[in-house]
């Protein structure tokens, strides 16, 4: 039997090894954005600066720290709003006090943000019940959040923060891409378990390329109301060791306190229900330095 020659051999010399012509010395060239398929970033309508409030660990306090920081800024005479994007557990309508309340529209079709202590706020806690959950997929997550960021109505603001959920998936990275960010605060507590996570969202930050403010040491030492002893429960120096091993910004500490807990339970945060307080005037100094970095 003969054999028929073959049309393909892999031993002839193939000629199309750089079929787009890349160049062979260094990366290759940076397309835009939008013909790489990736979304342009761009500033949310009236806001003028905007941050981000991360941890990529649940537990450790960012939405409280979120709150008191917004009531802060607005504190120091800045117009500020505060916007929950976590669309599963959104905390921000328990913190300030505004549970039950539904949102207008506005003549456009916009929606309004709803005023608490002089903060203008929006959540997914004002658009679904309080005790209902929210079982969506992806698609539908995704939506409510375009919605979130791009159809509401702020009517002008100096500063926006806005509260990220836990973790570094989809929406911190839609987010990330679609939005023009002046910076990010990564909060944690000094515990490693908590320090690993916080570790991962700077470096996601990084990734995204979106300016790192520094970082947050949450429930640094517990002072005892009535001995005045204090006791470091989750260690003492975590978090300021990872700023220098990282190479990110120190921006302070806030002490576990009892108050600080039983404040944004009954949705009044520290920086309203007790300004003259030393744990106040540590969200102060926070807001005071960020405001100082992007120039607020």
């Amino acid at each position: 039997m003969s054999i028929k020659p073959r049309l393909f051999s892999t031993f002839q010399c193939l000629r199309h090894e750089n079929p787009l012509g890349l160049p062979r010395s260094g990366a290759p060239p940076q397309l835009p954005r939008m013909q790489r398929g990736l979304p342009t970033k761009r500033p949310l309508p009236s806001v003028r600066n905007t941050i981000a409030v991360s941890s990529a660990k649940g537990g450790v306090g960012k939405s409280t720290i979120a709150v008191n920081l917004a009531l802060a800024f607005a504190r120091l005479g800045h117009r500020t709003g505060i916007l929950d994007t976590d669309i599963f557990g959104p905390s921000i309508p328990t913190l300030l006090s505004l549970n039950g309340k539904e949102p207008r529209l506005s003549g456009n079709s916009q929606l309004l943000p709803i005023v608490n202590y002089g903060v203008k706020s929006m959540s997914m806690g004002y658009l679904v019940g309080e005790d209902k959950p929210v079982v969506w997929r992806g698609l539908m997550v995704m939506k409510a959040l375009q919605q979130l960021l791009w159809e509401v109505e702020w009517g002008g603001l100096d500063i926006l923060v806005m509260d990220l959920p836990p973790g570094t998936g989809d929406t911190q990275l839609t987010i990330t891409q679609q939005v023009v960010l002046d910076g990010a605060v990564v909060v944690s507590t000094p515990q490693d378990i908590a320090l690993r996570d916080a570790v991962k969202g700077v470096e996601m930050m990084r990734k995204v390329n979106v300016p790192l403010l520094g970082m947050v040491q949450n429930m640094s030492v517990f002072l005892c109301p009535k001995c005045n002893h204090s006791t470091h429960i989750f260690g003492s120096e975590g978090v300021s060791q990872a700023c220098l091993k990282h190479d990110v910004p120190f921006l302070g500490d806030i002490p576990l306190h009892a108050s600080i807990c039983d404040d944004a339970d009954r949705g009044k945060p520290t920086v309203v229900a007790e300004p003259g307080s030393g744990r106040a005037q540590a969200f102060m100094a926070i807001a005071e330095r960020i405001a100082k970095d992007i120039k607020l």
